[in-house]
């Protein structure tokens, strides 16, 4: 790894409609000892502060490779080892660094768009959880390496192909974690949960009833559920609901009012207006976008 490699990037308007924007990249070898961030002048002004606290404008991403420190942020401290990802979210006040008698090894990458926002927008990622355990994966330092070239190669369109390795950091990051949480019993928990709501798709869904069924507490499963599918409860079974009304409609004869009843809807206009909010048509006219041809 190159020691204190560091670049303050610029971009255009363009380079803004694009889904994600790369605002600066790095990489340190902090010895045990020595000031942090290390070369400090090398660094504008607002991002120095990073060991007694500040915010940032962007997103950042910290990997951690070896060593150890601590991340304070939220009123919260988390202990940083090898293997360690950060997660710093914009104007949120955070500080972290390496521990005085060990040192660490980072790389890092800012950067902002409607791709990241997007993510935050639908609970995938959350201030509240800004540490990853992903362990030491070399496919993560492959995607570093890949966007440090990047950067430094600065040839046309270099923004559009840092923010495709942005995109392959955090797609990684994201199933390493996901991962994770198979280990503890999650996934099984979830496909049970999965399965029982399914039954239920043609009636009601009492959240409540389901984790009694898995004899667990309705805050776990729902806090598991939505952790591993992206999905409340309710909200999956909303969507089972609105792709079985789709199967349904598709066949010849079926109205509107009997694919309400077969799912529960006891008022078929509340049924058509969901269905309209969730697929952006209406059950009717999906039925006739679906309708087979006319055979002569």
């Amino acid at each position: 790894m190159e020691i204190n490699f560091s670049s303050y990037l610029t971009w255009s308007g363009e380079d803004e409609r694009r889904p994600l924007v790369c605002t600066d990249v790095g990489s340190a070898s902090v010895p045990p000892r020595s000031a942090y961030p290390p070369a400090p002048v090398s660094h504008p002004d607002e991002y120095v502060s990073v060991a007694t606290g500040r915010t940032v404008n962007e997103y950042q991403l910290v990997y951690v490779t070896r060593g150890r420190g601590t991340l304070r942020t939220n009123g919260k401290t988390w202990d940083i080892v090898p293997g360690t990802a950060i997660l710093v979210f914009p104007r949120v006040r955070h500080a972290y660094g390496p521990d005085a008698e060990q040192g660490w090894d980072e790389r890092w990458v800012g950067f902002k768009g409607s791709y990241i926002e997007a993510l935050r927008a639908d609970g995938t990622i959350s201030s509240e959880r800004p540490v990853f355990s992903v362990g030491l994966d070399e496919r993560l330092l492959v995607h570093f390496e890949e966007l440090f070239g990047a950067v430094r190669a600065a040839e046309p369109f270099f923004q559009m192909r840092a923010g495709a390795r942005i995109m392959l950091l955090l797609a990684e990051l994201l199933s390493r974690e996901r991962k994770t949480a198979q280990a503890d019993g999650t996934a099984a928990l979830v496909e049970k949960a999965k399965f029982l709501i399914a039954e239920k798709a043609g009636g009601s869904l009492s959240v409540d009833g389901v984790a009694g069924e898995l004899g667990v507490g309705q805050a776990r499963l729902y806090e598991s559920f939505k952790a591993f599918t992206g999905m409340t409860p309710y909200r999956y079974f909303i969507h089972l609901k609105v792709n079985r009304a789709k199967e349904l409609l598709s066949v010849p004869g079926t109205t509107v009012k009997e694919v309400a009843f077969l799912l529960g809807f006891d008022d078929q206009y509340y049924f058509s207006r969901l269905f309209k909010k969730k697929t952006g048509v209406s059950p009717s006219d999906w039925a006739e976008r679906v309708k087979p041809p006319p055979v002569f």
